[in-house]
């Protein structure tokens, strides 16, 4: 299957965001609940377990990774249904996310955020997540299953190529 690149990257204060968007039929409420409870996390991104709450650090297991590792994010904020910032630590380093969901016609745009202190490496990073939000995409749909191949090293020179913008309005 033949998947096309979605992210732009844009000048942040402190670096540059990576922004990918996908929009939903469904209710904020219920994209809310894809993102935040580990029973559906589970289908798209990995369960989780702790205490969940602005300030506090839960584990996620990244059961799509090899070997399924765990890794702490600490939930810098939660304003339901409408954002969630984290910060993840794994063996790879550190990450700081953000995922915003606004109204979009009859359904619900969730706009993702990665915020980078440069663009060092987005030839990795871009189809991760691409492919993390298609799956997020697919557990709401029940669309087919989808191969990491079709996303990685396919979409790597598109995400090479991307220029820094500055942000949109």
């Amino acid at each position: 299957m033949n998947r096309f690149p979605t992210g732009k990257l844009f000048r942040a204060d402190d670096g540059v965001d990576l922004v990918l968007t996908r929009t939903f039929r469904a209710p904020a409420e219920d994209v809310w609940a894809s993102v935040t409870e580990p029973e559906r996390t589970a289908r798209w991104f990995g369960p989780w377990e702790g205490e969940a709450g602005p300030g506090r650090t839960i584990r996620v297991q990244l059961v799509f990774e090899e070997k399924a590792p765990w890794a702490e994010m600490r939930i810098e904020a939660c304003e339901p249904p409408r954002r969630l910032e984290i910060t993840a630590k794994d063996a790879a380093g550190s990450w700081h996310l953000e995922l915003l969901l606004s109204k979009a016609g009859g359904g619900t745009e969730l706009r993702f955020v990665q915020h980078l202190a440069s663009a060092e490496g987005i030839g990795e990073i871009g189809p991760g997540w691409e492919y993390y939000l298609d799956l997020l995409a697919a557990s709401h749909d029940g669309s087919a299953k989808l191969e990491f191949d079709d996303y990685y090293p396919a979409m790597k020179p598109s995400y090479e190529q991307l220029t820094v913008t500055e942000p949109e309005a």
